[in-house]
């Protein structure tokens, strides 16, 4: 007897080394002084699961559609992890009434900084039934919005200095730092095969 394909969830899984403390990544990923710094001009966080995180990126448009408005925070591990719910950006409607779950990680790197491991999974795989081609964009979606923006912006922040959200600089340059891991693993079993 022979099983039908077994499909994965897929796992978005970028990371890069920061030389600085484990504490003032943390510092920068849970506090509004941090966020604004490198990830989005507003935010509403309270930092204690179950508390807010929500990260606002257009403060022009209307209420609901300016970020993640209504992801909290699941897990708290200071300074070494924080975990939020996350969602689609309004232009993916269907999606966005979903959420998937982002787990970022700070550890001390082996020569020195700070590893920073960000995952985000929740994600039906390709092909699934729960799956359609929304979640299939929203996905590559959030692959270039953490290894092309969000993490260049982080480095930048670390090495540079906070972002100026009126004139926001190119960080193309420090994608070469950046490390993306392809988790998208199908696998097939047979029994006895």
């Amino acid at each position: 007897m022979q099983r039908k394909e077994l499909r994965y969830d897929r796992i978005i899984r970028v990371e890069t080394i920061l030389t600085v403390s484990t504490e003032d990544v943390w510092q920068a990923w849970t506090t509004p002084q941090g966020i604004t710094a490198f990830l989005a001009p507003a935010c509403n966080i309270e930092l204690k699961v179950n508390g807010p995180y929500e990260i606002l990126f257009d403060l022009e448009a209307e209420a609901g559609k300016r970020g993640s408005e209504g992801a909290h925070i699941l897990a708290l591990q200071p300074p070494n992890l924080l975990s939020f719910t996350w969602n689609a950006p309004p232009e993916f409607p269907k999606v966005r009434q979903q959420w998937t779950c982002v787990v970022v990680r700070f550890s001390e790197a082996t020569k020195g900084g700070t590893l920073v491991t960000l995952t985000q999974g929740g994600w039906p795989s390709s092909g699934s039934a729960g799956n359609n081609r929304e979640w299939d964009k929203v996905y590559q979606y959030f692959i270039h919005a953490w290894r092309d923006v969000v993490f260049p912006r982080m480095r930048y922040r670390f090495q540079v200095g906070p972002l100026d959200w009126d004139h926001v600089p190119n960080t193309h340059n420090q994608q070469r730092f950046i490390e993306f891991f392809d988790t998208s693993v199908y696998n097939t079993h047979t029994p006895g095969g």
